[in-house]
Protein backbone atom coordinates (compact mmCIF):
# COMPACT_ATOMS: atom_id res chain seq x y z
CA UNK A 1 0.00 0.00 0.00
CA UNK A 2 1.39 3.38 -1.02
CA UNK A 3 1.73 5.81 1.88
CA UNK A 4 0.17 9.20 1.41
CA UNK A 5 2.65 12.03 1.65
CA UNK A 6 1.68 14.77 4.09
CA UNK A 7 0.63 18.04 2.55
CA UNK A 8 3.23 20.79 2.56
CA UNK A 9 2.47 23.85 4.69
CA UNK A 10 1.05 26.82 2.87
CA UNK A 11 3.46 29.69 2.26
CA UNK A 12 1.33 32.10 4.31
CA UNK A 13 1.28 29.63 7.22
CA UNK A 14 5.07 29.44 7.15
CA UNK A 15 5.29 33.23 7.28
CA UNK A 16 2.83 33.38 10.20
CA UNK A 17 4.84 30.77 12.12
CA UNK A 18 8.11 32.62 11.53
CA UNK A 19 6.56 35.95 12.56
CA UNK A 20 5.14 34.39 15.73
CA UNK A 21 8.48 32.79 16.63
CA UNK A 22 10.41 36.03 16.12
CA UNK A 23 7.82 38.03 18.05
CA UNK A 24 7.88 35.57 20.95
CA UNK A 25 11.69 35.57 21.12
CA UNK A 26 11.77 39.37 21.09
CA UNK A 27 9.20 39.58 23.90
CA UNK A 28 11.07 36.96 25.89
CA UNK A 29 14.39 38.77 25.35
CA UNK A 30 12.86 42.03 26.56
CA UNK A 31 11.34 40.29 29.55
CA UNK A 32 7.81 41.18 28.53
CA UNK A 33 5.96 38.18 29.98
CA UNK A 34 2.42 37.87 31.32
CA UNK A 35 3.28 37.28 34.93
CA UNK A 36 4.88 34.90 37.43
CA UNK A 37 4.85 31.15 36.90
CA UNK A 38 1.88 29.24 38.26
CA UNK A 39 4.02 26.10 38.61
CA UNK A 40 7.66 25.56 39.43
CA UNK A 41 8.93 24.78 35.91
CA UNK A 42 12.31 25.36 34.25
CA UNK A 43 12.72 28.70 32.51
CA UNK A 44 13.16 27.13 29.08
CA UNK A 45 9.64 25.63 29.28
CA UNK A 46 8.20 28.81 27.80
CA UNK A 47 10.34 28.18 24.71
CA UNK A 48 8.77 24.73 24.30
CA UNK A 49 5.31 26.29 24.39
CA UNK A 50 6.41 28.91 21.83
CA UNK A 51 7.92 26.30 19.47
CA UNK A 52 4.85 24.06 19.77
CA UNK A 53 2.54 26.97 18.99
CA UNK A 54 4.64 27.95 15.96
CA UNK A 55 4.61 24.33 14.78
CA UNK A 56 0.85 24.29 15.08
CA UNK A 57 0.70 27.39 12.89
CA UNK A 58 2.35 25.39 10.11
CA UNK A 59 -0.65 23.02 10.16
CA UNK A 60 -3.41 25.65 10.45
CA UNK A 61 -4.56 25.16 6.83
CA UNK A 62 -3.58 21.55 6.00
CA UNK A 63 -4.59 19.95 9.33
CA UNK A 64 -6.66 22.49 11.31
CA UNK A 65 -8.00 19.98 13.85
CA UNK A 66 -4.51 18.72 14.74
CA UNK A 67 -3.19 22.27 14.82
CA UNK A 68 -5.90 23.35 17.31
CA UNK A 69 -5.18 20.37 19.54
CA UNK A 70 -1.45 21.15 19.62
CA UNK A 71 -2.17 24.85 20.13
CA UNK A 72 -4.48 24.13 23.09
CA UNK A 73 -1.81 22.04 24.81
CA UNK A 74 0.83 24.68 24.08
CA UNK A 75 -1.43 27.43 25.49
CA UNK A 76 -2.02 25.40 28.64
CA UNK A 77 1.74 24.99 29.06
CA UNK A 78 2.25 28.69 28.36
CA UNK A 79 -0.26 29.68 31.07
CA UNK A 80 1.64 27.53 33.57
CA UNK A 81 4.87 29.40 32.76
CA UNK A 82 5.52 33.10 32.68
CA UNK A 83 3.40 33.30 29.49
CA UNK A 84 3.88 35.19 26.25
CA UNK A 85 1.30 37.36 24.54
CA UNK A 86 2.58 35.95 21.22
CA UNK A 87 1.28 32.48 22.14
CA UNK A 88 -2.18 33.87 22.91
CA UNK A 89 -2.32 35.76 19.62
CA UNK A 90 -1.29 32.65 17.68
CA UNK A 91 -3.89 30.56 19.54
CA UNK A 92 -6.67 32.92 18.42
CA UNK A 93 -5.42 32.46 14.85
CA UNK A 94 -5.55 28.65 15.26
CA UNK A 95 -9.13 28.88 16.56
CA UNK A 96 -10.07 31.06 13.58
CA UNK A 97 -8.35 28.70 11.09
CA UNK A 98 -10.00 25.61 12.62
CA UNK A 99 -13.45 27.04 11.93
CA UNK A 100 -12.55 28.42 8.50
CA UNK A 101 -10.59 25.45 7.09
CA UNK A 102 -11.85 22.59 9.24
CA UNK A 103 -14.56 20.06 8.51
CA UNK A 104 -18.20 21.24 8.48
CA UNK A 105 -18.93 19.39 11.71
CA UNK A 106 -15.96 21.03 13.45
CA UNK A 107 -17.00 24.44 12.11
CA UNK A 108 -20.48 23.94 13.60
CA UNK A 109 -19.38 22.63 17.00
CA UNK A 110 -16.44 24.90 17.75
CA UNK A 111 -18.29 28.24 18.18
CA UNK A 112 -20.87 26.62 20.47
CA UNK A 113 -18.15 24.86 22.48
CA UNK A 114 -16.20 28.10 22.89
CA UNK A 115 -19.33 29.86 24.14
CA UNK A 116 -19.88 27.12 26.72
CA UNK A 117 -16.27 27.32 27.89
CA UNK A 118 -16.53 31.10 28.17
CA UNK A 119 -19.64 30.85 30.35
CA UNK A 120 -18.01 28.25 32.58
CA UNK A 121 -14.82 30.33 32.83
CA UNK A 122 -16.89 33.29 34.05
CA UNK A 123 -19.40 31.55 36.34
CA UNK A 124 -17.25 28.93 38.08
CA UNK A 125 -14.48 31.29 39.34
CA UNK A 126 -17.12 33.82 40.39
CA UNK A 127 -18.93 31.18 42.38
CA UNK A 128 -15.70 29.99 44.02
CA UNK A 129 -13.90 33.25 44.79
CA UNK A 130 -16.93 35.54 45.18
CA UNK A 131 -14.92 38.37 43.64
CA UNK A 132 -15.94 40.52 40.60
CA UNK A 133 -12.39 40.19 39.27
CA UNK A 134 -13.12 36.53 38.60
CA UNK A 135 -15.24 37.60 35.66
CA UNK A 136 -12.06 38.65 33.89
CA UNK A 137 -11.30 34.95 33.33
CA UNK A 138 -14.49 34.65 31.34
CA UNK A 139 -13.66 37.79 29.36
CA UNK A 140 -10.19 36.49 28.54
CA UNK A 141 -11.56 33.11 27.52
CA UNK A 142 -14.12 34.80 25.27
CA UNK A 143 -11.41 36.88 23.60
CA UNK A 144 -9.28 33.77 23.00
CA UNK A 145 -12.08 31.47 21.79
CA UNK A 146 -15.48 33.01 21.01
CA UNK A 147 -14.31 36.02 19.00
CA UNK A 148 -12.00 34.14 16.60
CA UNK A 149 -14.42 31.19 16.29
CA UNK A 150 -17.37 33.36 15.26
CA UNK A 151 -15.15 35.44 12.97
CA UNK A 152 -14.12 32.27 11.18
CA UNK A 153 -17.74 31.09 11.02
CA UNK A 154 -18.91 34.35 9.44
CA UNK A 155 -16.15 34.34 6.84
CA UNK A 156 -16.75 30.66 6.09
CA UNK A 157 -20.45 31.32 5.52
CA UNK A 158 -19.63 34.14 3.13
CA UNK A 159 -17.10 31.95 1.32
CA UNK A 160 -19.56 29.06 0.98
CA UNK A 161 -22.25 31.44 -0.26
CA UNK A 162 -19.84 32.86 -2.84
CA UNK A 163 -18.87 29.37 -4.03
CA UNK A 164 -22.54 28.36 -4.25
CA UNK A 165 -23.31 31.52 -6.23
CA UNK A 166 -20.37 30.81 -8.55
CA UNK A 167 -21.59 27.24 -9.04
CA UNK A 168 -25.11 28.45 -9.80
CA UNK A 169 -23.71 30.98 -12.26
CA UNK A 170 -21.71 28.26 -14.02
CA UNK A 171 -24.76 26.01 -14.15
CA UNK A 172 -26.86 28.88 -15.49
CA UNK A 173 -24.24 29.61 -18.13
CA UNK A 174 -24.12 25.92 -19.06
CA UNK A 175 -27.90 25.72 -19.33
CA UNK A 176 -27.95 28.92 -21.37
CA UNK A 177 -25.34 27.48 -23.73
CA UNK A 178 -27.34 24.27 -24.05
CA UNK A 179 -30.50 26.28 -24.76
CA UNK A 180 -28.63 28.35 -27.33
CA UNK A 181 -27.28 25.22 -29.03
CA UNK A 182 -30.72 23.64 -29.12
CA UNK A 183 -32.23 26.86 -30.45
CA UNK A 184 -29.59 27.03 -33.19
CA UNK A 185 -30.21 23.40 -34.13
CA UNK A 186 -33.98 23.93 -34.15
CA UNK A 187 -33.62 27.05 -36.30
CA UNK A 188 -31.33 25.21 -38.71
CA UNK A 189 -33.87 22.40 -38.99
CA UNK A 190 -36.67 24.90 -39.60
CA UNK A 191 -34.63 26.72 -42.27
CA UNK A 192 -33.85 23.38 -43.93
CA UNK A 193 -37.55 22.49 -44.01
CA UNK A 194 -38.55 25.86 -45.42
CA UNK A 195 -35.80 25.82 -48.03
CA UNK A 196 -36.68 22.30 -49.12
CA UNK A 197 -40.41 22.92 -49.26
CA UNK A 198 -40.08 26.19 -51.19
CA UNK A 199 -37.42 25.18 -53.70
CA UNK A 200 -37.57 21.39 -54.10
CA UNK A 201 -40.90 21.50 -55.94
CA UNK A 202 -39.60 24.00 -58.48
CA UNK A 203 -36.29 22.19 -58.94
CA UNK A 204 -38.09 18.87 -59.47
CA UNK A 205 -40.28 20.47 -62.15
CA UNK A 206 -37.22 22.00 -63.79
CA UNK A 207 -35.42 18.65 -63.84
CA UNK A 208 -38.39 16.79 -65.33
CA UNK A 209 -39.20 19.47 -67.94
CA UNK A 210 -35.56 19.83 -68.96
CA UNK A 211 -35.40 16.07 -69.52
CA UNK A 212 -38.57 16.30 -71.57
CA UNK A 213 -37.15 19.13 -73.65
CA UNK A 214 -34.02 17.09 -74.37
CA UNK A 215 -36.02 13.95 -75.19
CA UNK A 216 -38.66 15.40 -77.54
CA UNK A 217 -37.69 16.60 -80.99
CA UNK A 218 -40.71 18.87 -81.40
CA UNK A 219 -40.31 22.65 -81.37
CA UNK A 220 -43.74 23.25 -79.84
CA UNK A 221 -43.30 20.78 -76.97
CA UNK A 222 -39.76 21.98 -76.38
CA UNK A 223 -40.93 25.61 -76.27
CA UNK A 224 -43.64 24.71 -73.75
CA UNK A 225 -41.16 22.81 -71.57
CA UNK A 226 -38.72 25.72 -71.65
CA UNK A 227 -41.54 28.06 -70.67
CA UNK A 228 -42.38 25.92 -67.66
CA UNK A 229 -38.69 25.69 -66.78
CA UNK A 230 -38.37 29.47 -66.88
CA UNK A 231 -41.51 29.95 -64.78
CA UNK A 232 -40.34 27.51 -62.11
CA UNK A 233 -36.82 28.90 -62.07
CA UNK A 234 -38.12 32.47 -61.66
CA UNK A 235 -40.46 31.41 -58.86
CA UNK A 236 -37.72 29.41 -57.17
CA UNK A 237 -35.29 32.33 -57.34
CA UNK A 238 -37.91 34.72 -55.98
CA UNK A 239 -38.59 32.45 -53.01
CA UNK A 240 -34.87 31.99 -52.43
CA UNK A 241 -34.35 35.77 -52.44
CA UNK A 242 -37.25 36.20 -50.02
CA UNK A 243 -35.78 33.60 -47.65
CA UNK A 244 -32.30 35.15 -47.85
CA UNK A 245 -33.82 38.58 -47.24
CA UNK A 246 -35.59 37.31 -44.15
CA UNK A 247 -32.34 35.86 -42.83
CA UNK A 248 -30.38 39.05 -43.46
CA UNK A 249 -33.06 41.38 -42.05
CA UNK A 250 -33.91 39.21 -39.05
CA UNK A 251 -33.25 42.12 -36.68
CA UNK A 252 -34.94 44.77 -38.78
CA UNK A 253 -38.61 45.42 -39.22
CA UNK A 254 -39.71 43.77 -42.45
CA UNK A 255 -43.11 43.27 -43.95
CA UNK A 256 -44.45 39.85 -43.01
CA UNK A 257 -44.60 37.44 -45.95
CA UNK A 258 -47.99 35.92 -46.70
CA UNK A 259 -47.98 32.24 -45.77
CA UNK A 260 -49.56 29.85 -48.28
CA UNK A 261 -53.00 28.55 -47.35
CA UNK A 262 -55.16 25.61 -48.30
CA UNK A 263 -57.01 27.88 -50.73
CA UNK A 264 -54.03 27.54 -53.05
CA UNK A 265 -54.27 23.75 -53.35
CA UNK A 266 -56.04 23.97 -56.71
CA UNK A 267 -53.12 25.89 -58.20
CA UNK A 268 -50.73 23.44 -56.57
CA UNK A 269 -52.49 20.48 -58.21
CA UNK A 270 -52.49 22.27 -61.57
CA UNK A 271 -48.71 22.73 -61.43
CA UNK A 272 -48.35 19.06 -60.54
CA UNK A 273 -50.45 18.13 -63.60
CA UNK A 274 -48.22 20.21 -65.84
CA UNK A 275 -45.06 18.62 -64.45
CA UNK A 276 -46.52 15.12 -64.73
CA UNK A 277 -47.49 15.73 -68.35
CA UNK A 278 -43.96 16.82 -69.17
CA UNK A 279 -42.59 13.68 -67.55
CA UNK A 280 -44.97 11.52 -69.61
CA UNK A 281 -43.99 13.36 -72.78
CA UNK A 282 -40.31 12.78 -72.03
CA UNK A 283 -41.00 9.05 -71.82
CA UNK A 284 -41.91 9.05 -75.52
CA UNK A 285 -45.66 9.63 -75.42
CA UNK A 286 -46.54 13.03 -76.81
CA UNK A 287 -49.80 14.80 -76.39
CA UNK A 288 -51.05 13.44 -79.72
CA UNK A 289 -50.26 9.84 -78.74
CA UNK A 290 -52.25 10.10 -75.53
CA UNK A 291 -55.48 8.14 -75.56
CA UNK A 292 -58.76 9.93 -75.16
CA UNK A 293 -59.78 10.42 -71.53
CA UNK A 294 -56.31 9.54 -70.19
CA UNK A 295 -54.99 11.78 -67.46
CA UNK A 296 -52.05 14.06 -68.12
CA UNK A 297 -48.81 12.18 -67.69
CA UNK A 298 -50.68 9.06 -66.57
CA UNK A 299 -51.55 10.76 -63.27
CA UNK A 300 -54.96 12.11 -62.33
CA UNK A 301 -54.93 14.67 -59.52
CA UNK A 302 -58.08 14.99 -57.40
CA UNK A 303 -58.83 17.19 -54.39
CA UNK A 304 -61.51 15.99 -51.97
CA UNK A 305 -62.32 18.48 -49.20
CA UNK A 306 -64.53 16.76 -46.63
CA UNK A 307 -64.43 19.60 -44.10
CA UNK A 308 -67.60 21.30 -42.96
CA UNK A 309 -68.24 24.69 -44.61
CA UNK A 310 -69.17 26.09 -41.17
CA UNK A 311 -65.94 24.97 -39.53
CA UNK A 312 -63.87 27.80 -37.99
CA UNK A 313 -60.73 28.90 -39.83
CA UNK A 314 -57.55 27.02 -39.08
CA UNK A 315 -54.60 28.54 -37.18
CA UNK A 316 -51.82 29.75 -39.46
CA UNK A 317 -49.21 27.15 -38.30
CA UNK A 318 -51.67 24.29 -38.93
CA UNK A 319 -52.70 25.57 -42.35
CA UNK A 320 -49.10 26.18 -43.40
CA UNK A 321 -48.06 22.69 -42.27
CA UNK A 322 -50.98 21.12 -44.15
CA UNK A 323 -50.12 23.04 -47.32
CA UNK A 324 -46.44 22.03 -47.16
CA UNK A 325 -47.38 18.38 -46.56
CA UNK A 326 -49.62 18.34 -49.64
CA UNK A 327 -46.98 20.19 -51.66
CA UNK A 328 -44.23 17.72 -50.79
CA UNK A 329 -46.55 14.72 -51.30
CA UNK A 330 -47.47 15.93 -54.79
CA UNK A 331 -43.80 16.47 -55.62
CA UNK A 332 -43.01 12.92 -54.52
CA UNK A 333 -45.98 11.60 -56.51
CA UNK A 334 -44.78 13.32 -59.68
CA UNK A 335 -41.29 11.92 -59.18
CA UNK A 336 -42.07 8.39 -58.03
CA UNK A 337 -45.77 7.42 -58.32
CA UNK A 338 -47.07 4.97 -60.89
CA UNK A 339 -49.89 5.78 -63.31
CA UNK A 340 -53.20 6.32 -61.58
CA UNK A 341 -55.07 8.70 -59.33
CA UNK A 342 -53.35 11.02 -56.85
CA UNK A 343 -56.05 11.77 -54.29
CA UNK A 344 -55.67 14.65 -51.81
CA UNK A 345 -58.19 14.41 -48.98
CA UNK A 346 -58.84 17.01 -46.28
CA UNK A 347 -61.09 16.18 -43.34
CA UNK A 348 -61.70 16.44 -39.63
CA UNK A 349 -60.15 14.06 -37.09
CA UNK A 350 -60.61 14.34 -33.31
CA UNK A 351 -61.00 18.10 -33.36
CA UNK A 352 -58.06 18.53 -35.72
CA UNK A 353 -57.25 18.46 -39.42
CA UNK A 354 -56.54 15.24 -41.28
CA UNK A 355 -54.48 15.46 -44.46
CA UNK A 356 -54.14 12.38 -46.64
CA UNK A 357 -52.45 11.98 -50.02
CA UNK A 358 -52.78 8.62 -51.81
CA UNK A 359 -50.99 7.69 -55.03
CA UNK A 360 -50.27 4.56 -57.03
CA UNK A 361 -47.29 2.58 -55.80
CA UNK A 362 -45.23 1.35 -58.74
CA UNK A 363 -42.63 2.17 -61.34
CA UNK A 364 -42.65 5.73 -62.54
CA UNK A 365 -42.86 6.10 -66.35
CA UNK A 366 -40.58 8.70 -67.79
CA UNK A 367 -37.84 10.74 -66.11
CA UNK A 368 -37.82 11.43 -62.40
CA UNK A 369 -35.84 13.77 -60.20
CA UNK A 370 -33.61 12.16 -57.59
CA UNK A 371 -34.77 12.26 -54.00
CA UNK A 372 -32.93 12.07 -50.68
CA UNK A 373 -35.76 11.42 -48.24
CA UNK A 374 -35.55 14.94 -46.79
CA UNK A 375 -39.13 15.63 -47.77
CA UNK A 376 -40.55 12.84 -45.62
CA UNK A 377 -38.30 13.92 -42.74
CA UNK A 378 -39.46 17.52 -43.09
CA UNK A 379 -43.13 16.51 -43.08
CA UNK A 380 -42.61 14.38 -39.99
CA UNK A 381 -40.85 17.24 -38.21
CA UNK A 382 -43.63 19.69 -39.05
CA UNK A 383 -46.27 17.36 -37.66
CA UNK A 384 -44.18 16.64 -34.54
CA UNK A 385 -43.80 20.36 -33.80
CA UNK A 386 -47.60 20.66 -33.73
CA UNK A 387 -48.00 17.55 -31.60
CA UNK A 388 -49.76 15.57 -34.34
CA UNK A 389 -49.41 12.13 -35.89
CA UNK A 390 -47.69 11.27 -39.16
CA UNK A 391 -47.48 8.07 -41.20
CA UNK A 392 -46.12 7.45 -44.69
CA UNK A 393 -45.67 4.20 -46.56
CA UNK A 394 -47.21 1.62 -48.87
CA UNK A 395 -50.66 0.28 -48.00
CA UNK A 396 -52.75 -2.48 -49.60
CA UNK A 397 -55.98 -1.65 -51.37
CA UNK A 398 -59.31 -3.24 -50.56
CA UNK A 399 -58.74 -5.92 -53.23
CA UNK A 400 -55.41 -6.74 -51.68
CA UNK A 401 -53.69 -7.20 -55.06
CA UNK A 402 -52.30 -3.72 -55.64
CA UNK A 403 -50.67 -1.27 -53.30
CA UNK A 404 -50.69 2.47 -53.00
CA UNK A 405 -48.43 4.98 -51.29
CA UNK A 406 -50.26 6.90 -48.60
CA UNK A 407 -49.20 9.92 -46.57
CA UNK A 408 -51.43 10.70 -43.57
CA UNK A 409 -51.02 13.59 -41.15
CA UNK A 410 -53.31 14.47 -38.26
CA UNK A 411 -52.75 18.05 -37.09
CA UNK A 412 -54.37 19.04 -33.77
CA UNK A 413 -56.11 22.39 -33.60
CA UNK A 414 -55.82 24.27 -30.33
CA UNK A 415 -58.99 26.19 -29.64
CA UNK A 416 -57.06 28.94 -27.86
CA UNK A 417 -55.00 29.66 -30.98
CA UNK A 418 -57.88 29.42 -33.44
CA UNK A 419 -58.62 32.88 -34.85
Amino acid sequence: MQLRRPARPHRDDVLIAIAGLLGGLILLGLGLTNGPMLLELPGWTVLIALLAMCGAELLRRTAPHTALTIGTLALALDLCTRGLIANMVMFTDLMYAAVLYGSPSLARRLPRTSELLTVLAAVVPLAIFRQPEALLLGVGTGVLTVAPAWTGAIIRNHRDAAEAAKLRAEQTALLAEMDRTQAVQAERARMARELHDMVANHLSAIAIHSTAALSIDEPTATREALGVIRENSVQGLAEMRRLIGLLRDAGAEAEPAAAPTLEGLDALLERARTTAEAARSASGETGGARRAGEAAGGLEFTLCDERSPTAPPLPTPVELAAYRIVQESLTNAVKHAGPGEVLVTLGHADGGLRVQVTSAYGDRPGPSAPGSGSGLLGMEERVALLGGEFTAGPVATAAGHTRSWQVTAVLPVDEETTP
